[in-house]
């Protein structure tokens, strides 16, 4: 099968793309034939192996996981022994953060995986580019205790996490301020936002407005900055670790402090659970996935190139066979 494969930490260059073995499922495991997946800000912290800790886990000196990849939506093609919640024949969908290998044409996850099948009137690209940004967006607006009514700050709203906040926080009548380029304030007011800041004319974290919970959905403000505009009770919470790694220490610091604006770190909830939750906002059209563009499995090196720019709308899928794309 072919594979985006990197043997090494790196740049996108890194990756090529090669024939190697498909892989076998075992026992309570599907073969699932990938029609489209995606290149995102998770892929490539594993690729760079930054922050240095991930290496901990991913391999000290190269990677141990050489085919990359966290979102596939594809169809199950094989089935293992005890597989009994999927069939040959239906369309799947899902997150594989840790075992990898979306990036190829093939892919093996266990059936109590992220994995759930597509519902109807939802195509391939827009179930591929599902989880990553979602599941993350539906931790941190758990996580920090978004309540109906409450005014949210999205940061980053065109992002993939900032994207889906908005649609979510929306979906549950939070009043949402979206932080974006100007030029896109009509599509993250068409995903429910109330309000936009464009951050290239206006410092958002200078404007006189209180809000219950800040949400930096690309780790590009600080706790320190963002005080001055959270309730005297708000939440700030941040997609990234933050200048020294900030965000851990005082989010331990707010565990002690309820009651008082405080942060929270988003540690994600994954599990099958969180897939079926995706997939019925998916089916309830209380979620769509925002798609910048796509670029076939041969030209992933500049699909991570394009991502790294920071300037991506939403998701970046790569399809995997041609005819997906049409759907």
């Amino acid at each position: 099968m072919r594979a985006a494969v990197s043997t090494r930490y790196g740049p996108p260059d890194v990756v090529s793309v090669r024939d190697v073995p498909a892989p076998v499922p075992g026992p309570g495991e599907l073969l699932v034939r990938v029609d489209v997946t995606t290149v995102n800000r998770t892929d490539c912290a594993y690729r760079t192996a930054r922050p240095f800790f991930v290496r901990s886990f991913t391999g000290l000196r190269r990677p141990r996981r050489t085919i990359l990849g966290t979102e596939f939506a594809g169809e199950v093609v094989r089935i293992g022994g005890q597989v009994h919640r999927f069939a040959v024949g239906e369309k799947v969908f899902g997150y594989c953060e840790g075992p990898f290998g979306a990036h190829a044409e093939y892919l093996v996850v266990a059936q109590d995986a992220m994995v759930s099948t597509v519902p109807d009137g939802i195509g391939q690209r827009e179930a591929a580019a599902a989880t990553e940004g979602c599941h993350y967006a539906l931790s941190a607006i758990r996580r920090a205790g978004v309540r109906p009514g409450d005014r949210v700050l999205v940061n980053g709203a065109t992002g993939g996490i900032g994207s889906a906040a908005v649609q979510l926080l929306a979906a549950m009548e939070a009043t949402v301020t979206a932080v974006c380029a100007g030029e896109q304030a009509d599509l993250v007011r068409g995903l429910g936002a109330a309000e936009v800041v464009d951050y290239l004319t206006e410092d958002f974290t200078r404007t006189t407005r209180r809000y219950d919970v800040v949400i930096d959905a690309v780790g590009k403000s600080t706790f320190g900055r963002c005080r001055r505009i959270l309730e005297p009770d708000g939440v700030y919470l941040s997609s990234e670790l933050g200048p020294g790694w900030q965000n851990i220490p005082l989010a331990l610091v707010g565990t002690l402090r309820r009651g008082r604006q405080r942060v929270v770190f988003p540690f994600p909830d994954e599990g099958q659970a969180v897939v079926e939750g995706i997939r019925d906002r998916l089916a309830a059209g209380t979620f769509r996935p925002v798609i910048d563009r796509s670029f076939p499995l041969e030209d992933i090196v500049s699909a991570y190139r394009y991502v790294e720019t920071g300037q991506k709308i939403g998701n970046v899928v790569v399809t995997v066979r041609d005819e997906s794309a049409e759907r």
